[in-house]
């Protein structure tokens, strides 16, 4: 497909599929992405991806919507990203507003254990051949293989947000020292592609404004407060939804009391059932707080802020990565980030039961996508049934 052509409906439609079988965490949400965007409609090229998820792993927010923001940036500049981003929060977004309301309205949640049991093996085979086809292009050297072999050794071993920055930190090193050009000519710097050219950043840069603006138009303070503190938590957001867990934890029982500790369990589990990141706790926190707008204003602040920074950071990715200091960097990056891929797949093979119809479910969900290129948007719900048949 030609990218140049690629128009805002058509993304909107992807990722708002994509956005509807997300299920089992950042990994998978980045595989399905990968499996579309790369090597269905081949959009971006596999390097172009493993940078957008290096750049979204140090910087703050949720990586797999960070690494969203990144894939609709280059591919239609900011209204690719805004795009891009909305469409695969929506469908998350509305389901967990609707258990909100039957949960604060019925007090209980609805049985999903054995469907969502399903969807962990086919994950597991969704990652795994994402790792596959990422690794097969990027790795190119046993120098790069071993990059990647020792990033899902550690990642494995002892995992978290500073494991995570300093397997970048030292890849991007051993990058430069292993396959740097030190004779060769600065290559010109390439013009930014006119798919990234769309809107000017100054755009990005007013939307915290214009959503205050937005917000206080409604005479709604409270709104503004949900705002303001989920976008100051974002910004501390680093190392997955799982590490925010404690500051979300804090910061709207103890500090705001705007949840009894058994209303913030029970947000976090409905999260984890969620095609998307576990942060959208925030509809159920902010539902409660102010109804439908305390949802829409808590989402957007930990969405926001930590979307501009990702936007304004792809913006200077494409104006340096001609250097060859910098594709030295990167060639060391890719495989690291590669091996990082690989060891989710190890730890979310873990966390699925240890029972035959996983290893049926995975089999199938591999065999499905070698032998028949079949869409992840029919093994994930395909997988639930499953769940919900065997165990």
């Amino acid at each position: 497909m030609d990218t140049g052509h690629v128009s805002l409906w058509f993304l909107f439609k992807l990722f708002l599929r994509i956005g509807s079988t997300a299920f089992g965490g950042f990994m998978a949400l980045i595989a399905i992405v990968q499996s579309n965007v790369v090597e269905r409609y081949k959009l971006l090229s596999h390097e172009e991806m493993l940078d957008g998820v290096s750049l979204a792993t140090v910087l703050p927010g949720p990586v797999a919507v960070n690494t969203i923001a990144y894939v609709g940036h280059r591919l239609r500049g900011v209204p690719g990203a805004l795009v891009c981003t909305v469409a695969v929060i929506l469908p998350a977004f509305l389901l967990m507003l609707a258990l909100s309301v039957a949960y604060l309205n019925w007090g209980q949640l609805p049985v999903v254990s054995k469907v969502f049991m399903g969807f962990i093996p086919a994950v597991t085979a969704i990652i795994l051949m994402a790792a596959w086809n990422m690794g097969r292009k990027a790795i190119k050297s046993v120098y790069e293989g071993l990059i990647a072999l020792a990033a899902a050794v550690v990642m494995v071993w002892h995992g978290g947000f500073m494991v995570s920055l300093a397997i970048i930190v030292l890849s991007g090193v051993a990058g430069w020292l292993l396959f740097r050009q030190p004779n060769a000519a600065v290559a010109k710097q390439a013009a930014s592609p006119a798919k990234s050219k769309g809107t000017s950043l100054h755009a990005v840069a007013a939307a915290p404004v214009v959503m205050a603006v937005s917000f206080w138009s409604l005479n709604a303070g409270l709104l503004l407060k949900l705002f303001a503190t989920f976008a100051g938590m974002s910004l501390f957001l680093f190392g997955g939804g799982y590490v925010f867990i404690p500051l979300i934890q804090d910061t709207v029982v103890t500090a705001h009391a705007w949840l009894n500790k058994q209303e913030f369990i029970d947000a976090i589990a409905m999260s984890q059932i969620m095609p998307g990141p576990i942060v959208l706790s925030t509809v159920f926190i902010g539902y409660k707080v102010a109804g439908v707008l305390g949802a829409l204003a808590a989402t957007l602040g930990i969405f926001l802020p930590p979307g501009i920074l990702m936007v304004i950071a792809s913006h200077v990715l494409d104006r340096i990565k001609q250097s060859p200091v910098i594709k030295a960097m990167l060639r060391g990056i890719r495989p690291a980030v590669i091996g990082m891929i690989v060891s989710a797949v190890v730890l979310v093979g873990m966390s699925a039961q240890h029972q035959w119809p996983s290893l049926v479910i995975f089999a199938g969900a591999l065999f499905a996508q070698v032998k028949f290129k079949l869409d992840v948007v029919w093994i994930i719900p395909s997988a639930g049934l499953l769940g919900l048949l065997l165990y």
